[in-house]
């Protein structure tokens, strides 16, 4: 397994997006954005939780 740095990493995205267009990018960016927020709203809410004991 090589190790890339992450500049050469964001190089490579940055010109694989310029021959693709946004449209993957953005698709990647907006499922990360909502699984993102729904664990987030899972993790706080989780603590609100009362507790009948």
């Amino acid at each position: 397994m090589e190790h890339h740095p992450a500049t050469a990493w964001l190089t490579e995205a940055a010109d694989a997006a310029q021959q693709q267009g946004a449209g993957n990018l953005l698709r990647v960016v907006l499922i990360v954005m909502i699984l993102g927020g729904a664990l987030t709203a899972w993790f706080l809410l989780r603590g609100y939780k009362r507790k009948d004991d």
